[in-house]
């Protein structure tokens, strides 16, 4: 599925880059909001750009800033939503990473959804927490100039955890200098600066800062408090020059993680309670990244670095006293990690005869250097022993270990455009990875590594009327944690499934965009997805498990409508049904067939208004449907909906005020659920249900922002 923009605003790329058909669609960097085209002296609200003639399938799309901006987001990461079928929601504290819903996948913290920011990649291979682990609670959304994204295993640039879809969140060389400052019904304060600095030879300087505190509607509150700081340096444009980024974070906070629902219907606690409110984290943050870029008569090539450092600690009790009635099961995990790594890829376009062929080759790779553990805990001190765990090492460590990852991929892609009417799109990836694990409880040390080739490709015919067909097929993979690769998953008594460094998923997808009337932009996909092996997350071990093959299959469909130049209304909606194939489920020890936490629909609505007069706004509706909960499908989520809206009002043309308002018609559903076998006191029984974590009740928050 694509959603794409109004023609008006497709004017406002530049000609130079609108040209270039092979250079891939990019949102653009935009200060405020979209300027005015010379030639029609029109002001545009578009949410994502016309890519028809220019996209490799019918999944890909490209944000702008101007939906960025307008879009009500209770926190960062919901700024993602954005994109097409994507759920970004949350089942702890507002410092933990996101949790991340597509394409009928349970991504958990970002598994099988691959992330870059200014094209470093955020997902933590083998993290204390989850695979792929994607906190991208250190943007600055004012930063942002917009989000690539694409759909399914059919990209040659894209590589570890990119099956169910990946996004590319680009950062602005220019923003408005401004300050602004917010206020929440729920105890969430921020206030942000920033500017850009412009010197004599078109040289931008950006930087930012941003402080924030959120409480939340909890019994005991989150006490978030984070900083945020950008410096962002470039020099020359997107076809010659370069640029460098360094960014900081740090952030804590308290949590109330998704608790049993039996608890709050007999009483123990309120819906905002916790069993355990120690329950919280710690994260730290900061890098440095940059581009060289160089452009020729019929070529390009871009280079891009970065280097990155991670600290985190996480304290969580999700079984509460069901290994250890007399200290509880709360436990923390820690990592540290240095990321170093870069991508330099090369592209040409080329008249073969009469046809035009556009060529990329590239290579990417990425080391991590980490340290992760895990301690069993009470009240966030450390114990000696690790009940409910294989490892009882009395060492103040139920795991503990150095590990060093690398990865490289080699990538190539072309594209030849046959006829005015056809073209096809021929990509090749190979990926070799490897590590070494010092399991520092038991002194072992374990060495592995994997290759895997993964073909790509399209075949597009159109556009005919505005329309154009799209079949796409290819092979993807996400990495397992090194922790389960170096030993296996224990599946059985006398059984035990052996873990691969890659799991490989194949893919196929049927899909169309047109444009049936001026200003009318609708994209639809149909999709399978078949993976080796289904991930899930042990959270008494702290790391992902590899279960059995599976497969989606779904349909998706999108459309964006502007009537007017100053208004849009967009619509989404995405089914899947999500099932393990295997005859054998209890060779895995499930009871079913039913991927948990796979939800079966994903349905949205906006509406952007902004006329350049006094007022604007914007409205999003969010239905997430239900998902079973256990694999037999005995017990399930309802889901959830929500409606947002943002009003603003323009005093000057520098003092504006806005008001979100979250949740308008309360709510009552859970961000996300869960099926736990857990102990709710030290002396009850032991019990399995269903655990949630609230959506926060109906709220508002205020900004008021002058720029200067």
């Amino acid at each position: 599925m694509l959603t794409c923009a109004s023609q008006s605003a497709a004017q406002t790329v530049p000609k130079a880059e609108d040209e270039s058909r092979h250079d891939k669609p990019v949102a653009r960097s935009q200060a405020g909001f979209l300027s005015k085209p010379q030639q029609e002296h029109i002001e545009v609200v578009a949410s994502r750009r016309d890519l028809t003639g220019r996209a490799q399938t019918a999944n890909q799309g490209s944000i702008t800033a101007k939906e960025l901006q307008m879009r009500p987001a209770y926190r960062v990461g919901q700024i993602l939503e954005a994109i097409p079928g994507l759920v970004v929601t949350t089942h702890s504290g507002e410092g933990k990473a996101n949790q991340f819903l597509l394409r009928g996948f349970n991504l958990d913290h970002g598994t099988d959804l691959a992330t870059f920011v200014d094209d470093m990649p955020i997902n933590g291979a083998t993290n204390a927490h989850g695979q792929g682990y994607t906190d991208i609670n250190f943007l600055i959304p004012e930063l942002l100039g917009g989000v690539d994204y694409t759909k399914g295993p059919f990209y040659a640039d894209i590589g570890d955890f990119g099956v169910a879809g990946s996004d590319h969140m680009k950062l602005a060389s220019e923003v408005p200098r401004q300050i602004s400052a917010s206020a929440g019904t729920l105890g969430d304060y921020r206030v942000y600066a920033g500017g850009t600095t412009r010197f004599k030879n078109g040289d931008r300087w950006v930087n930012a800062f941003t402080w924030q505190h959120a409480d939340g509607p909890w019994r005991y509150p989150d006490n978030a408090r984070t900083l945020r700081a950008i410096s962002h340096f470039t020099h020359g444009d997107d076809r010659n020059g370069f640029d460098l980024t360094g960014m900081f974070y740090r952030g804590q906070w308290r949590a109330t993680n998704d608790q049993p629902l039996e608890a709050m219907h007999n009483g123990m606690i309120g819906r905002f309670g916790s069993l355990d409110p120690t329950d919280g984290g710690f994260a730290e943050r900061y890098s440095l990244s940059g581009h060289y870029r160089m452009v020729g008569d019929n070529w390009k090539w871009v280079t891009s670095a970065f280097a990155s450092h991670n600290r985190m600690t996480l304290w969580n009790n999700f079984t509460h006293y069901l290994d250890d009635p007399a200290n509880g099961d709360q436990h923390q995990q820690d990592e540290t990690r240095t990321m170093l790594g870069g991508t330099s890829t090369y592209s040409r376009n080329d008249h073969i005869g009469r046809f035009e062929s556009d060529t990329s080759v590239g290579v990417q790779g990425r080391y991590d250097i980490l340290y992760v553990d895990r301690r069993h805990t009470h009240e966030r001190v450390a114990l000696r022993d690790c009940p409910g765990s294989l490892n009882d090492s009395g060492q103040y460590a139920c795991n503990a270990d150095n590990i060093n990852l690398g990865a490289v991929g080699f990538f190539v892609q072309n594209t030849t455009h046959w006829l005015p009417w056809l073209r096809t799109v021929v990509g090749l990836r190979e990926d070799y990875q490897g590590g070494t694990d010092n399991n520092l409880i038991d002194g072992s040390r374990t060495t592995k590594h994997q290759w895997l080739f993964q073909p790509k490709g399209s075949l597009i015919f159109g556009p005919w009327k505005r329309t154009e067909l799209y079949l796409s097929a290819g092979r993807g993979y996400h990495s397992n944690d090194f922790r389960s690769v170096s030993g296996s998953y224990n599946s059985g008594e006398f059984t035990s499934v052996s873990v691969p460094l890659m799991t490989s998923a194949v893919s196929g997808e049927i899909g169309v965009r047109t444009t049936p009337v001026d200003h009318f932009h609708m994209q639809a996909a149909v999709f399978i997805i078949d993976f080796d092996s289904e991930l899930s997350y042990d959270g008494d071990d702290g790391v992902n498990s590899p279960g059995p093959a599976s497969r989606r299959e779904g349909v998706e469909f999108s459309a964006q409508y502007n009537p007017l130049p100053w208004l849009e209304f967009n619509t989404d909606l995405s089914f899947a049904r999500a099932r393990y194939r295997t005859h054998d489920p209890a060779y895995y020890g499930i009871d079913g067939l039913f991927v948990t936490n796979a939800p079966k629909f994903v349905w949205s609505f906006g509406v952007l208004a902004d006329s350049h007069g006094p007022w604007y706004g914007s409205l999003q509706v969010r239905w997430l449907g239900g998902y079973p909960l256990v694999e037999d499908n005995s017990l399930r989520s309802s889901g959830y909906q929500e409606v947002n809206m943002m009003v603003g009002y323009r005093f000057t043309k520098n003092l504006r005020l806005e008001a979100n308002v979250f949740n308008m018609f309360n709510s009552r559903g859970y961000a996300a659920q869960y099926a736990y076998d857990y102990r709710l006191t030290p002396t009850s029984v032991e019990s399995s249900g269903a655990t949630g974590h609230p959506i926060e009740p109906v709220s508002a928050r205020f900004t008021l922002t002058a720029n200067f």
